[in-house]
């Protein structure tokens, strides 16, 4: 095809592709593009004459790519990934009259102690823009970016896509929630004693914390696991339960209720919060905004006095 056939092309069948080829369903696809399933259905149908191939053929009770779609995937994204960087580039962003849509990934632990200051941020600076908040992690936050859900997240993270960038935003230092009324901090023989909570967005039941107990030839039991962190302002208050949470997730749950936040009574390997975002959008003027802006409002050190609080009777209550 020459550049005189591309005129012919219609690029809207190219994102639809995309699409199709991360989420191999079409209602799925619908939902994502604002489209009527029957017009992806349309789509498809145009892309198999185009290609010459089925692209998807039924699996059991989904759809798998076939090898020639994937091979078009693989030449295809890169081309859509340069074209999406230019024309982003040629636009000025005024955050005063923007009316942009952003795809922000987050963790539950940075959605609920860090997001807050910065949605007001946001919102006072550009009033007209729409934040869509994606629940992330490590695991999920590589396919998010890959397949353009979001553009920046924020988290933990590991493996990313070859063309993803990361930040550092600060450590992940940890704090001790409890709910009960004794005074004084925990002993180490305590916290082992304690029934723990944990925070767990797979339903497991251990984490880094009980690998750094086990390098001091100690373990804790966990009782409870649940999805996110609001939960345990309820669910700690008045009982003998205690949770290690990040401490700017510590800060936000003490705040106004009856549990406090005190130093771990060991030592804890700190993990990365991190900021992570597609090559593509590296020079997007409107990503650079928001990435800046969630640079300065995450990595801000938490003031000491609102991180702990030792004493029962404080101004946590």
């Amino acid at each position: 095809m020459n550049r005189n056939d591309l005129r012919r092309l219609d690029m809207n069948l190219l994102v639809i592709f995309e699409a199709l080829m991360f989420e191999k369903n079409l209602t799925r696809v619908a939902e994502k593009l604002f489209m009527g399933q029957p017009a992806v259905s349309a789509a498809l149908g145009r892309l198999r004459d185009l290609f010459d191939d089925p692209l998807l053929i039924r699996h059991g009770r989904g759809m798998e790519p076939t090898p020639r779609a994937l091979a078009i995937l693989q030449e295809l994204q890169p081309a859509m990934d340069t074209i999406s960087s230019a024309v982003s580039r040629a636009k000025a962003f005024d955050p005063s009259t923007s009316c942009d849509v952003f795809r922000v990934g987050l963790s539950d632990d940075a959605e609920f102690g860090l997001f807050p200051p910065l949605l007001s941020q946001l919102r006072e600076e550009a009033p007209g823009i729409i934040v869509v908040v994606r629940r992330a992690n490590f695991l999920l936050m590589s396919s998010l970016l890959a397949s353009g859900e979001i553009s920046v997240g924020v988290s933990y993270t590991t493996d990313l896509p070859a063309n993803a960038k990361r930040k550092k935003l600060r450590d992940i230092p940890c704090k001790v929630l409890r709910g009960d009324n004794r005074p004084g901090p925990l002993t180490l023989d305590e916290y082992c004693s304690r029934p723990h909570a944990m925070v767990s967005f797979s339903g497991d039941l251990s984490g880094n914390i009980d690998l750094d107990l086990a390098r001091i030839g100690r373990a804790r039991k966990v009782v409870l696991a649940v999805p996110q962190f609001s939960g345990l302002r309820a669910l700690l208050a008045g009982t003998e339960l205690i949770a290690t949470v990040p401490d700017y997730a510590a800060c936000a749950l003490v705040e106004g209720c009856a549990l406090r936040a005190e130093d771990p009574p060991f030592e804890i390997n700190a993990a990365e919060l991190s900021m992570v975002w597609s090559g593509v959008h590296d020079n997007d003027p409107a990503e650079r905004w928001l990435r800046s802006r969630i640079a300065t409002h995450m990595s801000q050190p938490l003031p000491a006095a609102a991180a702990v609080s030792t004493d029962p009777a404080g101004a946590h209550r």
